[in-house]
């Protein structure tokens, strides 16, 4: 059996399919399993949570453009002249003869309604209200790198399933080749006319392919098991199965552009830097004053004296810090030194960046090159074992021969496999590099 591939796209897919012997009833797409990884995989789950609080600290800052109502309701009993005595005012039930000093036991209901509303906060509530937002952003862009790494990670796991089974699909040429050698050599060496020496050679490279073979079976099965994990889903007891012609392998093409400036990891960090900029305002606040609006109204009820009364108060209250011991100023320090440590962060990102796409492009035309390369090998090593098999099988090839061109041919196969595999998974490492969708959309 050969293990020949066309690494053309189309034809991808269809390897995909090999290496099962039923048919799925729903057969996997990559389209189909990138959506259950961004569904049920925890690094999905993950920075969507990130991204559910930073839109509540949104909701947060926002408060500060609206009033602060409050109620709250207390029953009291009690003897002491004080709370006793502005029991007995708020309930309008002050008298000339009372005794200050032994009002005697009251008790008092009280309810009490408060607004409040901000009227400047030096800037404070604007700051970070920005802050806020960007954070947001921010975190909106973690989400889409989150999603870029994790469906570029199910599309590796796929291919590196199928690189797996291929790789069984190649040894087990191989094995099936020494077995028809094997069979050759014993009848000849029944008829005498090979060396036990030369069939003891052929059987013990059948059992060192044999070898090989199972750990080709062992990594198959290490690879299915790291799709599922990709997936983020519990492993289903029948075998992953591909489906055939999947379009959304038609679409994994190499991008032209050089351009990662929408790196999303890159936006996330200009978001950060806003923020940042925004909390040395948020800082720089404390130095101003702050006007607050208030008013409120309460209701008391006394049971013993049998009286109610209500009362309303409303204001206006403006603060000022004059001297906070340097407090202020060292939190202007600390979030300017903040914002200094986001710029750094966001060169260091970039330099980074750029050198993965470099290499990302490297690796990407390597891989070319190799698939073409192990192309030609291919034809080559399998024109060569068909001609020493049949030497072989006339008496004119010595066993370590057939032996070499055997473990060439198995060699050129698994070679072309792993270059045609690594060629699908350069281009996508090369678009998650650039800030790309790894598998793009229709």
């Amino acid at each position: 059996m050969s293990a020949t591939l066309s690494w053309a796209p189309l034809a991808i897919a269809a390897a995909l399919g090999l290496g099962s012997t039923a048919a799925a009833a729903d057969p996997w797409t990559l389209d189909h399993a990138v959506a259950v990884a961004l569904e049920h995989s925890p690094d999905s789950r993950l920075a969507r949570a990130r991204a559910e609080g930073a839109e509540a600290l949104v909701q947060q800052a926002q408060s500060a453009w609206l009033p602060q109502v409050g109620v709250s309701g207390r029953y009291t009993d009690t003897n002491s002249p004080m709370a006793a005595f502005g029991s007995i005012l708020n309930q309008r039930a002050f008298n000339f003869g009372l005794d200050f000093n032994h009002p005697g036991q009251i008790d008092d209901l009280n309810a009490t309604s408060t607004v409040a509303y901000n009227l400047y906060s030096g800037g404070h509530a604007t700051a970070g209200r920005k802050a806020a937002e960007a954070g947001a952003v921010a975190a909106g862009y973690d989400v889409s790198a989150a999603r870029n790494e994790l469906a570029a990670e199910v599309v590796k796991a796929a291919l590196g399933l199928q690189k797996a089974r291929e790789a069984v699909g190649a040894v087990g040429g191989g094995v099936r080749a020494y077995e028809a050698a094997v069979s050759v050599a014993r009848a000849r060496f029944d008829a005498g006319q090979l060396l036990k020496a030369d069939l003891l050679s052929l059987e013990v490279q059948l059992a060192q392919t044999r070898e090989s073979l199972s750990s080709a079976h062992h990594a198959s099965a290490l690879a299915e098991r790291a799709f599922w994990f990709a997936l983020g889903i519990d492993p289903a007891d029948e075998p992953v199965e591909f489906a055939r012609d999947d379009p959304s392998l038609a679409r994994l093409t190499a991008p032209d552009t050089r351009d990662y400036s929408r790196r999303p990891e890159l936006l996330g960090l200009d978001a950060r830097l806003r923020a940042s900029e925004a909390m040395v305002e948020a800082a720089r606040s404390g130095r101003r004053p702050s006007v607050n609006a208030f008013a409120s109204y309460q209701y008391d009820r006394g049971w013993k004296l049998n009286r109610d009364g209500d009362s309303w108060l409303a204001g206006m209250a403006v603060d000022l810090n004059l001297f906070d011991g340097g407090q202020t100023s060292g939190k202007v320090r600390q979030a300017a030194a903040e914002v200094a440590q986001v710029k750094e962060l966001r060169r260091k990102a970039e330099l980074g960046i750029g050198l993965e796409v470099v290499q990302a492009r490297l690796a990407h035309d390597d891989a070319v090159e190799r698939l073409a390369v192990t192309a030609g090998a291919v034809e080559q090593a399998e024109e060569s074992a068909a001609l020493s098999r049949a030497r072989f099988q006339k008496e004119a090839l010595l066993t370590a021969d057939l032996i070499g061109a055997e473990g060439r041919l198995l060699e050129a196969r698994l070679r072309r496999t792993m270059a045609g595999c690594d060629e699908r998974l350069a281009v996508v490492d090369l678009r998650r590099a650039l800030g790309l969708d790894p598998l793009p959309q229709p």
